[in-house]
């Protein structure tokens, strides 16, 4: 994305006179000096030459100043970052183009743009020269390792005179902004048999009967066919309307992310927090990629993308506009003052959810017996639970056991994540546990709801591709 811009038009106007005159520099004020220090010795002394070389020492710096003055208007800037969204510990690229619209040359210049430091240092670039008509291209690198959404700019310039009389700093209004995604890891296909109906791997549809009464119709949308139209229901509403003949079923995903700042402790990018915030963006990803519709849930009971039915994700929606903006979500979510999980439950409880994909941080008993209400109303369930007290001290608390045991009796796949666990062989055991435990499916609407068991977090097992 480029954005560019010229300084603003109320800069240009304030302070005239005096911001001008307090670009001068040591030498400028010197050279000012100088001259009018020469010019009362030349009129005390009555020498005229004197005089003279005192207006201009005196005159210089200031010729120095309206000229930069009236040139600070004639230079344009742009920024472009590629690529604007980015994961956390990724570089990405901000090219900066400078661009001088006068036709006179310009003198010394000097960049520099505005960045949290949280990116780097701020970078400078120094321009010698630009011709008129000319462009000046010059680039630098941002890092970050912490995700959230970072300004960059305004651009300021620094124009000075060849003699280093005077120095003006301007600043642009554009702005732009790097959004860093939390890190996302790819996982493993495991075997997903008698998923659901719908755009997923089993990819059944639903017919519309075919009896002319049984037709269900709908309003015209641009793009359709027009051997679709159904004119006894146009002549009905008075508007246009076309056969819907077949209903997709897409199948659907939830993905639940516990954010309540007692279910964690620590801080920085390798806690606990910041793992299931990574854990539910790879979910996402992976779910997204296989075609189905999600959503992300948090504890506060909000939902993102929250269009098209139940908060899912509009069956017209491209899942890479999906993904973008569950993505920026997840690049600034932070600890929720909430204590309990009563609010995505009962969000949750309003219908068949489809597959459950769950990271919780740690959890007391009542609030697992909450969370194993919760798979009541999906057809698979998988739960990572981050034991809070292990990533911090190193030493598994005791009722962290009794919270797994609570979701496995109720039906969940529930795993224990520990320090450093790695996301793609928790996902592959899940699957295996899931298909050598339920045959039901992780996707879809219809599967059975009765319980399974799984393993705890350690050890691998290869699921079967689907």
């Amino acid at each position: 994305m480029a954005v560019g811009g010229a300084p603003a038009a109320a800069d240009e106007d304030r302070g005239g006179l005096r911001t001008a005159l307090s670009g001068l520099t040591t030498r400028g004020r010197s050279f000012i000096a100088a001259g009018v220090a020469a010019a009362v010795c030349a009129y005390v002394l009555g020498q005229s030459d004197l005089l003279r070389v005192g207006l201009l020492l005196a005159v210089l710096p200031l010729v120095c100043v309206a000229v930069l003055f009236r040139t600070r208007y004639r230079v344009a800037a742009s920024r472009r970052l590629s690529p604007a969204r980015v994961p956390a510990g990724s570089e990405a690229r901000v090219h900066l183009r400078m661009d001088n619209v006068s036709r006179l040359p310009t003198g010394l210049l000097m960049l520099q743009d505005r960045v949290p430091y949280v990116l780097g240092p701020r970078p400078r670039f120094v321009l010698d020269r630009v011709e008129a008509g000319g462009r000046r291209e010059v680039s630098y690198r941002v890092r970050s390792d912490l995700r959230g959404r970072y300004p960059l700019g305004p651009l300021q310039l620094r124009l000075t005179d060849p003699f280093g009389m005077c120095e003006l700093t301007r600043s642009f209004s554009a702005h732009d902004t790097l959004t860093v995604i939390p890190r996302t890891e790819r996982l493993p296909p495991v075997r997903l048999t008698g998923e659901a109906a719908g755009y997923g791997d089993g990819r059944q549809r639903s017919l519309a009967l075919a009896g002319e009464d049984d037709v269900i119709p709908r309003g015209y949308r641009h793009g359709d066919d027009l051997r679709r139209v159904h004119w006894r229901s146009t002549a009905r509403y008075g508007e246009l309307m076309v056969r819907r003949e077949e209903q997709p079923q897409r199948a659907r995903c939830t993905v639940l992310l516990d954010t309540r700042r007692t279910a964690y402790q620590g801080a920085g990018p390798d806690s606990a927090f910041e793992w299931a915030v990574s854990g539910a963006a790879s979910a996402l990803v992976h779910v997204l990629e296989r075609g189905f519709s999600v959503r992300l849930l948090t504890d506060t009971g909000s939902s993102v993308p929250g269009e098209g039915s139940g908060g899912f994700a509009g069956a017209t929606q491209e899942s890479a506009d999906s993904a973008g903006l569950m993505m920026d979500t997840l690049a600034v979510v932070g600890h929720s003052d909430g204590t309990g999980l009563s609010r995505p439950y009962d969000v949750l409880r309003g219908g068949n959810e489809g597959l459950l994909v769950a990271f919780f941080g740690s959890l007391d008993e009542e609030q697992a017996a909450v969370a194993a209400r919760m798979r009541q109303r999906s057809g698979a369930a998988v739960a990572f639970v981050l034991n809070s007290d292990a990533w911090v001290h190193g030493e598994a608390a005791e009722h962290d056991t009794r919270t797994l045991r609570l979701l496995r009796d109720a039906g969940w796949t529930a795993l224990e994540v520990g320090p450093g666990a790695a996301l793609p062989e928790l996902w592959q055991q899940a699957g295996q546990q899931r298909g050598s435990s339920d045959p039901a499916s992780w996707y879809g609407g219809t599967a059975a709801t009765g319980g399974g068991t799984a393993a705890t977090s350690t050890g691998t097992g290869t699921g079967g591709r689907s």
